[in-house]
């Protein structure tokens, strides 16, 4: 029997389901049934269901339509960007007060580890007087236009339960990101490219892998879709030698038929999937050449970001990430993994800074330029910061979940702010503390979403990307 028939074609799989099977294969006869008794007229045809893509209004006024997320993989240290501690310094080479390590695990020092004083100086920037690290000159130069939040808390202190909880609100694999949620409720304002994009640069990919930006249980059309920073932007896009547009277009057109008569002979969503790949892939052919072609950029944005067409960098990639925010495509995150400074801090924060603090601060005065910032929600932070502790000699940090610091600019953001504050040692939140629930809760709410009802049915629950926790902060809006 063909229960599927017509209906599901063209619809995401993940919306075709166990509950589908018997409601259409076993209830659905019933039902069919019931209205012969009654004498009611059944309509045929197939059904018509929205594209899952298609441009969503969220519930409520959003100050934010889209996100680019730089996130930097590893930790980085807020003791040396963006939480100057005098005192830290000043007791540099002491032990910690014993009450203050009372019940604290760290993931590799040990509980006889000496303090270590900041290696960075700061000075205060812009109209508002931010304090920044002498390692940001460039973020410094847009201290007016961005909030830095020095408070957050977290729950994890390895790097991959800690980046997929800073991504998806939990610990464990399975949940969908943050990106996820936000086309899910969304939509893209794109047809020719994915809704959801995402590049790595940086030593390494993120240690949480794809759980990072993956869609969990929410229909796979929501996943986020990696990038490359040259060349074809998704492998095997591009058609192989002797294979011509007219091969290429009977190609399709044949697997197109082929696979829509298997889709309406057994119902299996997973063709439905292979459908809609084909589909976007052929799309992408033209579009996605033109948006990575950074040679038809003005040579003075170039040289702002300092981008170098055909060499991939991170600064290429926060380029790339403006050009698909003016295409359409809803959410756009950097992953750059260079972060971990269990030693060799000084050298290898200056690398990372080098590579990340011009583009990064290029990306917002480049949205604002274009009038693109004011809905446009820029992010930048890790996924917990280092311990006031020393590691390695006298020149690395450990992983510290206890406070951490980002910054973010934008689509409602309060301009200017410097929120929360840690202990004279850098080791809690002392005031205005942030824990990602409340994080996550915040941002849905710029972008129109109350956290609690953003919501996905599954294994007999609704879930949400707060999970049960989350408060907003009001202090960050505008």
């Amino acid at each position: 029997m063909n229960c599927q028939s017509h209906v599901y074609r063209n619809t995401d799989p993940q919306l075709v389901t166990r509950r589908w099977f018997f409601r259409d294969c076993a209830v659905g006869l019933g039902a069919l049934a019931l209205a012969e008794l009654l004498g009611a007229k059944v309509a045929a045809g197939p059904a018509q269901l929205d594209d899952p893509l298609s441009p969503k209004k969220p519930p409520h006024a959003a100050k934010a339509k889209r996100v680019v997320y730089l996130f930097m993989a590893g930790g980085p240290s807020h003791l040396e960007m963006f939480d100057n501690k005098p005192q830290l310094a000043k007791f540099n080479g002491t032990l910690p007060p014993p009450e203050l390590l009372k019940g604290y695990r760290a993931a590799f020092i040990p509980p006889t580890a000496k303090l270590l004083g900041p290696k960075f100086k700061f000075a205060k920037y812009g109209q508002c007087g931010m304090e920044l690290s002498e390692l940001l000159p460039h973020l410094a130069n847009v201290a007016d236009d961005i909030a830095v939040v020095r408070s957050l808390e977290t729950d994890a202190f390895n790097h991959a339960p800690a980046q997929i909880m800073m991504n998806t609100g939990s610990q464990q694999f399975g949940r969908p990101s943050f990106g996820s949620w936000v086309t899910y409720g969304l939509g893209s304002e794109s047809r020719d490219l994915p809704a959801f994009v995402v590049f790595n640069s940086g030593k390494k990919g993120p240690s949480g892998g794809n759980s990072n930006f993956g869609n969990g249980f929410l229909p796979s059309v929501y996943q986020g879709v990696p990038f490359r920073g040259s060349g074809d932007p998704v492998l095997y896009l591009g058609n192989p030698r002797g294979i011509d547009n007219d091969v290429q277009k009977d190609s399709l057109d044949a697997l197109q038929k082929l696979n829509g008569m298997r889709l309406d002979a057994v119902g299996d969503p997973e063709i439905a999937t292979r459908i809609n790949s084909f589909e976007m892939a052929y799309r992408m052919q033209s579009s996605a050449p033109e948006l990575m072609d950074l040679r038809k950029e003005p040579k003075k944005v170039l040289d702002m970001y300092g981008a170098e067409p055909g060499k991939p960098s991170f600064a290429n990639n926060c380029l790339l990430a403006r050009r698909l925010l003016e295409r359409g495509v809803r959410f756009v995150q950097l992953f750059h993994e260079a972060w971990d400074q269990h030693d060799g801090l000084v050298h290898d924060l200056k690398k990372n800074c080098e590579d990340t603090d011009k583009p990064s601060a290029a990306l917002v005065k480049d949205l604002k330029q274009r009038g693109l910032l004011d809905d446009t929600l820029v992010l930048w932070g890790g996924e917990f910061g280092r311990t006031p502790m020393v590691q390695g000699g006298d020149d690395g940090r450990d992983h510290h979940p206890n406070v951490f610091s980002m910054w973010m600019a934008g689509g409602g953001v309060k301009p200017g702010l410097t929120l929360g504050e840690s202990d004279e040692l850098g080791f809690n939140a002392s005031a205005d503390p942030v824990h990602v629930h409340d994080l996550h809760a915040t941002l849905l709410h710029l972008l129109g979403f109350d956290h609690t009802k953003l919501t996905f049915r599954f294994q007999g629950r609704d879930f949400r990307l707060t999970d049960v926790h989350g408060k907003l902060v009001e202090k960050l809006l505008a």
